[in-house]
């Protein structure tokens, strides 16, 4: 456990970075989770942490594909 610690005290800059890095990707994903209403998806991205591999997943591909669904086409 010692070993541990000491890897992250020498490391500390991966978790800076990691946390800069998620934090965005996070914050976008639960905003457009919240704002189509998928409560499920919000409760999974909230409780999951994939360092915004799963959020940028959601982003690009889940929520876009139903934001296009719900756009009104014209005639």
């Amino acid at each position: 456990m010692e070993q541990f610690g000491a890897i992250l005290q020498e490391n500390s800059w991966i978790l800076l970075l990691a946390g800069l890095w998620t934090i965005p990707w996070k914050g976008i994903a639960l905003w457009k989770a919240s704002r189509l209403g998928q409560k499920n998806w919000f409760i999974v991205l909230l409780v999951v942490n994939t360092l915004a591999i799963l959020d940028i997943i959601y982003i690009f591909a889940i929520a876009r594909n139903k934001e296009k669904a719900a756009t009104p086409t014209r005639i």
